[in-house]
């Protein structure tokens, strides 16, 4: 596995100029060096139609409606009959946030989901497998006989964005399709709200609570992006029960925040969800991005930078700390990070779809990077306590801002290569001295 940024070249592994008090494990290991997702397998379908096109499918220009399968067959074949599509990207947030994290490691992600059993070249099946990266392991796929979901974005001529939504099979995903050994090995489980709640008699959430019982049985951290505002502010408190009941790491964005906590300030509402959860995750649009968690009092460092005003004062004092399970404290201390937008943002935001998937990428990789190490040279003082992740918490926010800037900078939410070398930080140096 690659470390994100420039290194000199004894801080790779393994390490030829090695302490010859620290022995490194004598065989290969590979456990924990993955993540896992559960996603729903969608693609995007964005095409440019006429006012005709939308009137004969039923659709209402510029707004959002759900479609059934023959209708959407009938759709797409018109659209693939008269050339009319002009991209099609692999989509679903969990799907995106494993590709963008396979990029940026150049290592093994695991996708569970459902997967159409047979695929036609040129169709959109073949299209979600050709805009994932090779290092994603689809393997434990769940084989269906129809389609898996498609979301198209249909273009009119006023430019007027209609959007058409076929689920088609993709929340068909069955719990005996979980297998415990991937995910026992794995450093976290990730999932999306949009799994949890369903309609009576579809599977989806009784397979996504099978794996969260497994990630508990194997103490594996679970992480939860939150989805949409929309589907927290149905009923907040369901959604905090499961957060504490259930989740290590939450990723959000200060709509979904306010929508969980009640609170509209970005920075008080990520230490509330401190009250469920050991790590949060809060993007702010043109502010930035927020970072909170726990580490031991007794072993946390002040930062270098300038203290920052808030809501909290100095909130960022102890930035440097990394981040611990609060059930890894003996005495959990409560510190947080911020960093504004990479170089003020993008001069022209291509997407905004996805930049919150690719700052999660960046943490999950940092947190992968850390159980490598562990592995690799299980002695080191870096492992001398339980950390969750191998960075410092304001060098993770350093990292995550840099990959939503990628993001932001392009049409696709899935990168397609990783990015430019960039030299460390003070506070990395410090803890690979």
């Amino acid at each position: 596995m690659k470390f994100p940024g420039k290194r000199k070249s004894k801080h790779y592994f393994p390490v030829n100029a090695r302490d010859p008090l620290l022995q490194a494990t004598p065989q290969e290991q590979e456990e924990g060096s993955w993540v896992v997702g559960i996603d729903q397998t969608l693609v995007d379908i964005e095409a440019k139609v006429d006012d005709d096109f939308l009137q004969r499918y039923g659709l209402s220009a510029g707004h959002s409606l759900v479609i059934d399968d023959a209708t959407a067959e009938a759709l797409y074949d018109e659209l693939m009959r008269d050339a009319l599509i002009s991209h099609q990207f692999a989509g679903g947030t969990i799907g995106n946030t494993l590709h963008n994290y396979s990029v940026l490691a150049d290592d093994r992600s695991v996708l569970l989901g459902v997967m159409c059993n047979n695929i036609q070249i040129g169709s959109y099946a073949y299209r979600y497998l050709c805009n994932t990266s090779s290092r994603m392991d689809l393997n434990f796929l769940q084989g269906v006989d129809g389609a898996i979901g498609r979301c198209f974005t249909l273009i009119g001529e006023q430019g007027e964005r209609t959007f058409a939504i076929s689920p088609g099979l993709m929340n068909q995903l069955q719990a005996d399709s979980i297998p415990e050994e991937v995910i026992a090995g794995a450093s976290a489980l990730v999932l999306t709200s949009y799994l949890v709640r369903f309609q009576p008699g579809e599977p989806m959430p009784a397979a996504t609570l099978r794996a969260i019982d497994y990630a508990k049985k194997h103490n594996v951290p679970v992480v939860l992006t939150l989805g949409t505002k929309y589907v927290i502010q149905d009923d907040p408190q369901f959604w905090r029960d499961f957060l504490r009941d259930h989740v290590s790491i939450v990723a959000m964005n200060e709509e979904e925040a306010l929508a969980l906590t009640g609170e509209q300030d970005p920075l008080l509402a990520s230490n509330i969800a401190l009250d469920w959860v050991d790590l949060v995750l809060c993007t702010a649009g043109p502010t930035g991005l927020y970072m909170a968690g726990f580490t031991e009092d007794e072993f946390k460092r002040k930062t270098n930078h300038p203290l920052l005003p808030g809501a909290i004062a100095e909130f960022n004092q102890y930035e440097f700390s990394r981040a611990m399970r609060h059930q890894d404290c003996q005495q959990p201390l409560r510190i947080f990070s911020h960093i504004a937008p990479y170089m003020g943002g993008p001069e022209k935001i291509m997407n905004t779809n996805g930049a919150g998937d690719g700052a999660l990428a960046a943490l999950l990789h940092d947190i992968t990077a850390n159980n490598f190490h562990r592995q690799k040279v299980p002695n080191s003082s870096k492992h001398a306590r339980g950390y969750l992740t191998y960075s410092s918490l304001a060098q993770v926010c350093k990292y995550a801002n840099r990959v939503s800037y990628q993001v932001l900078n392009q049409h696709s939410p899935r990168l397609m290569r990783g990015l430019p070398e960039r030299e460390d930080s003070l506070e990395e140096s410090y803890w690979d001295r």
